[in-house]
């Protein structure tokens, strides 16, 4: 089973305004002192993206863990944790690294995208995928993965959008009262 930055897609975004007005992103690595808003993003991203997919009392259960999880993996040499900004406002997270899966050297990870749900179909998303690809690029790799709950259907969508496709290899999770399957999909990372 994965850990559960892992475990799960980002709900999917599209469009590239906030009522009407252009949003100015940032997308910076994260600090100790960002781990209660990346809890919160984690907590209310959860309840609104997977509330279909994940029983709400695994829901629930998870959520009661994050602020201690992020005040933890916030360390002062964080260098896969972002937070993201939207005209200067906490609006999610994002986290890029190598992969856990052991499948070479050219891939890179796209872990997870969270957002506040207020912000969701703004192009925040748009904008994080093409961070993460750049992150990759700057460091020589050829290939993204991400994995996503098969049932998903709007973030493998979303993430079909950027190249992504279903590579062959599933998870199962244990939920509580039921197992999810993820996929997990592979995008080439264009030069």
């Amino acid at each position: 089973m994965q850990p559960a930055p892992h475990e799960q897609c980002p709900p999917p975004l599209q469009g590239n305004e906030s009522q009407g007005k252009p949003m100015n992103i940032t997308i910076t690595l994260a600090t100790p002192a960002d781990a209660h808003d990346m809890a919160e993003i984690h907590i209310r991203s959860w309840e609104a993206a997977y509330k279909d997919i994940i029983p709400a009392d695994y829901i629930k259960a998870k959520n009661a863990t994050r602020h201690e999880l992020w005040q933890r993996i916030l360390t002062p040499d964080n260098e896969k944790q972002h937070i993201i900004r939207a005209n200067g406002k906490t609006a999610g997270m994002l986290s890029v690294d190598l992969p856990h899966d052991e499948i070479g050297d050219e891939y890179y990870e796209l872990h997870g995208i969270y957002l506040f749900p207020e912000y969701f179909r703004q192009g925040i998303g748009t904008k994080a995928v093409n961070f993460a690809f750049d992150q990759a690029r700057k460091l020589g790799k050829r290939q993204m993965i991400l994995w996503c709950f098969a049932e998903n259907t709007n973030s493998i969508k979303f993430y079909e959008k950027f190249g992504f496709t279903p590579d062959g290899n599933t998870q199962e999770h244990d939920h509580g009262t039921k197992v999810n399957v993820s996929i997990r999909m592979t995008a080439e990372i264009q030069p």
